[in-house]
């Protein structure tokens, strides 16, 4: 296991990105890689960082514009191979089905729950697939 995990947080929302990186701090558990963040506000940009392959995670958020995180993250499933887990943040419970049709791996909701995003993203460090 590598030492660090990449994680890309996309938001066009500058709080969103800082209420997801607060969430889940450097460190989730001592069997996982520590964390480093890289924050991301333009679907061009998410694109590069997969593109160059320097994104071991990626939060998605699925309110974002012009671009959401649901649309950007079927595209992702669908481009990159091997793509590396995917997590949508999602307003409402109710958009679940959403998230199963982007093939992100989880969804969370938001606003923030930082005990329900920190278990899903520990879940997918540790290669538990499809966490919902």
């Amino acid at each position: 296991m590598s030492v660090v995990a990449r994680v890309l947080i996309y938001s066009d929302n500058a709080d969103t990105r800082a209420q997801v990186r607060l969430a889940l701090g450097t460190r989730l558990a001592p069997d996982v890689p520590e964390l480093e963040f890289t924050e991301v506000a333009t679907a061009p940009t998410v694109l590069s960082e997969f593109e160059e392959g320097r994104v071991d995670l990626a939060l998605l958020d699925g309110e974002a514009a012009p671009v959401g995180g649901l649309g950007l993250a079927k595209q992702l499933r669908d481009e990159i191979d091997p793509c590396p887990p995917l997590v949508v943040l999602i307003a409402r419970s109710a958009d679940r089905w959403l998230a199963d049709w982007s093939r992100a791996d989880a969804s969370a909701t938001a606003p923030i729950d930082p005990i329900e995003l920190a278990n899903t993203v520990l879940n997918l460090l540790r290669g538990h697939a499809r966490v919902q």
